[in-house]
């Protein structure tokens, strides 16, 4: 898999949600920054022992 697309939603508190299509992983985040880094430490976690995806993309950011 060359890349992993997430899609992100805005919570009511302001928060930000991420799900992953196609693949079980899901994080949150209070910033739009700290859900970036979360992402990113999710999908290492999740492909800890095979390959993970080259990019990663976040669509459905809020406006």
């Amino acid at each position: 898999m060359s890349e992993l697309v997430f899609e992100v939603t805005q919570e009511a508190d302001g928060g930000f949600v991420a799900e992953a299509l196609g693949e079980s992983i899901f994080t949150e985040a209070d910033t739009w920054e700290a859900l970036r880094a979360n992402v990113r430490e999710a999908v290492k976690a999740y492909y800890f022992d095979r390959p993970a995806p080259e990019r990663l993309r976040l669509t459905g950011i809020p406006t």
